[in-house]
């Protein structure tokens, strides 16, 4: 997620089309090395210009994904929208003109959670969409830039990234006020950075958020103690630029896929002792990886399309576990 967008001319239409054309430099890797992603194509095309820049991916149990369209980019209302293994697409909920819906994620019963930025007080926070109900706020969150969002494992928490107030907040999932869990220096946005973004994409890991700090380049792990509080934060690899959201390789694994949006558009793959190697570039087609989101061995990426020619898209690689094991890093 870069920044809350001012609004902007529509853009002419472009069809939204499945395609299956695979990248070249994805598959051939660098001299001596063999790539850690292989068979990049586009699995889904969006039209920019109708307002579905995606912004956020999860995985469901049946491997359909949830997509958080932003829409303000181009002055369309956003969308939350699912898409099954066969492409076929059903919006979930549609928000207000203005506002942006940033991070999602979904509890075991089935309840999507998900983030609006909005500058109406009455509808910035985190809300719900129960199984077969209506959208629902269940939080209210202060002004600021609400973007990823995280659950733990017992379904009790909701984790909410707040990019302009350097914050994680704690949201009850029974309901109840948000409250700061974690801030700080670490989780702030660079003085010095291009755009005024810290703590960004978050995720709930073996025990831990897990951070992403955009403006700062930083993934942090913070432990969460027994009673629910927030251990030391550790930095666990720095010089990410652009570090917009990630995903991990399993339930098991620390190894990171971190998207880099532009102007650095990369995909990086951030290792547990901090070591990083460069996995898709430009090259491959990304534009404005806002995140990305693992299934199997597949590797999806939601390519925002913020610059021009508004290539928003989402693409898929195959992880090869053999080159990802074997390569040399840095």
């Amino acid at each position: 997620m870069r920044i809350r967008f001012a609004r902007a001319a529509a853009i002419p239409a472009l069809a939204a089309v499945l395609v299956t054309t695979p990248s070249a430099s994805a598959t051939t890797g660098k001299e001596g090395t063999q790539p850690v992603i292989t068979q990049v194509k586009t699995a889904a095309s969006f039209d920019f210009a109708a307002g579905d820049s995606p912004e956020n991916i999860n995985v469901n149990p049946d491997r359909s994904l949830t997509v958080s369209m932003l829409g303000v980019p181009a002055n369309k209302p956003p969308k939350l929208v699912r898409i099954t293994a066969s492409g076929q697409r059903t919006t979930l909920v549609t928000g207000h003109l203005g506002d942006q819906i940033t991070g999602n994620t979904r509890g075991s019963d089935g309840t999507v959670y998900y983030n609006v930025d909005s500058d109406d007080a009455s509808r910035n926070g985190t809300w719900k969409l129960p199984p077969h109900g209506h959208p629902q706020r269940l939080a209210a969150l202060p002004d600021g830039l609400p973007n990823g969002l995280a659950i733990d494992t017992a379904g009790r928490t909701l984790y909410s990234a707040d990019s302009y107030n350097g914050t994680v907040w704690a949201v009850p999932t029974s309901g109840g006020p948000a409250k700061t869990w974690q801030s700080g220096p670490a989780l702030a946005a660079d003085p010095d950075g291009s755009l005024p973004l810290g703590v960004n994409g978050v995720r709930f890991h073996k025990g831990a958020v897990w951070v992403s700090n955009y403006s700062q380049g930083t993934l942090l792990r913070i432990p969460v103690t027994a009673h629910g509080n927030p251990g030391r934060v550790h930095t666990v690899a720095d010089d990410i630029p652009d570090f917009d959201d990630f995903a991990f390789l399993n339930n098991r694994s620390d190894i990171v896929f971190a998207a880099q949006n532009d102007p650095t558009d990369r995909v990086t793959v951030v290792r547990p002792n901090g070591t990083t190697q460069t996995a898709l570039t430009a090259d491959d087609g990304l534009a404005s990886p806002t995140t990305t989101a693992v299934s199997g061995n597949q590797l999806y990426i939601a390519d925002a399309g913020f610059e021009a020619p508004h290539d928003a898209k989402l693409q898929s690689g195959t992880i090869s576990l053999k080159a990802l094991n074997g390569h040399p890093h840095h």
